[in-house]
């Protein structure tokens, strides 16, 4: 009987130890053939796009020979402006696309050997380059919609005479949102963070092709999905999980791998960036089945082909000086 593919030496393409073993040089390589994959690593500018260049050799860096900008291989990337080695980016990247289920940015750091504050700021950013995969995309086929609400719990307090009633608006945490979650069935996974459930009617009419087949929930606010697409199927939970076709499995299994992520792995996630991480869930959600070499390469493709974030670049100098430190 043959194994599953995950439990296969093919899923396993590479590994910390030869990331080591190549050392920083070899990882400098990888970071060129995969940002300027059509010349094979030889430098573009990014500026006027020529390919004539003079090498800086003993600061890594390029001259273009058009415009003369000078140029790194992360210049203009989310890794402008790094302090990490190349060495450790690839390790972080493989340890990243390695934790299917998530990793905190503590976890990240004692591996890396890097402080708290880097291990979050390198984990966001490639969140960050993970969203740009689907974004604008629109879904057809075959489309699942579902939400689930994460974060904001309130606990109870020690006294009985002293506990609130939860359900209660004004006894709720502000913190509490909504991941929506829209799932070809056998594509791409788009993911959307929301106050109520009911926002995700005007999301599937914006981002799913009018005459696909969507599937949700027995949920009343689901009903208004049949104006854009008359014949949504309907699942009601409380007679069966699947009946005729109709089932919302795919966005189920999304959810059960962001609460896995959440609870079992980073504990406190805040309305802030919950989306990130619910971005990360889709991406590894989708990309389940390929090897983890492929998978690194992937994220590596897109963290250099994603602007430099606005969000994340000097992040920790920007709450020093917010809080008045």
């Amino acid at each position: 009987m043959s194994s599953h593919f995950l439990l296969s030496a093919q899923a396993r393409t590479l590994s910390l130890k030869a990331i080591y073993k190549g050392g920083e040089d070899v990882a400098y390589m990888t970071f060129r053939r995969l940002r300027w994959p059509e010349t094979d690593g030889e430098p573009v500018c990014p500026k006027c796009g020529c390919l004539d260049h003079y090498n800086i050799a003993t600061r890594r860096r390029f001259k273009c020979a058009g415009c003369g900008t000078q140029f790194s291989v992360t210049s203009g990337t989310i890794f402008a402006s790094r302090k990490l080695s190349f060495m450790d980016l690839c390790a972080g990247i493989s340890i990243f696309v390695n934790a299917v289920k998530g990793l905190s940015a503590l976890q990240l750091g004692r591996d890396l050997d890097v402080s708290y504050k880097t291990a979050f700021v390198l984990a966001h950013k490639l969140r960050e380059a993970l969203s740009a995969e689907n974004k604008d995309a629109t879904l057809a086929g075959e489309v699942e919609i579902d939400g689930a609400y994460f974060g904001g719990t309130v606990r109870p307090e020690n006294r009985k005479e002293d506990r609130k009633d939860r359900r209660r608006k004004e006894h709720q945490s502000t913190e509490r949102r909504v991941v929506i979650v829209m799932r070809e069935r056998l594509g791409r996974t788009l993911t959307f963070v929301t106050k109520r459930e009911a926002e995700g009617v005007k999301l599937a009419v914006a981002h799913v092709a009018k005459g696909t087949k969507v599937y949700a929930d027995e949920a009343n606010h689901w009903d208004d999905l049949h104006a854009t697409f008359p014949d949504a199927g309907r699942i009601n939970h409380s007679e069966a999980y699947s009946a005729d076709g109709a089932n919302t499995n795919q966005a189920e299994s999304y959810f059960a791998r962001l609460r896995r992520m959440v609870t079992g792995q980073h504990h406190f996630v805040t309305a802030r960036y919950l989306h990130q991480y619910a971005t990360e869930a889709a991406w590894k959600e989708d990309n389940r089945r390929l090897d983890n070499g492929q998978a690194f390469s992937s994220v590596v493709r897109l963290a250099l082909s994603s602007a430099k974030s606005a969000s994340f670049c000097g992040y920790w100098q920007r709450r020093r000086v917010a809080k008045g430190a």
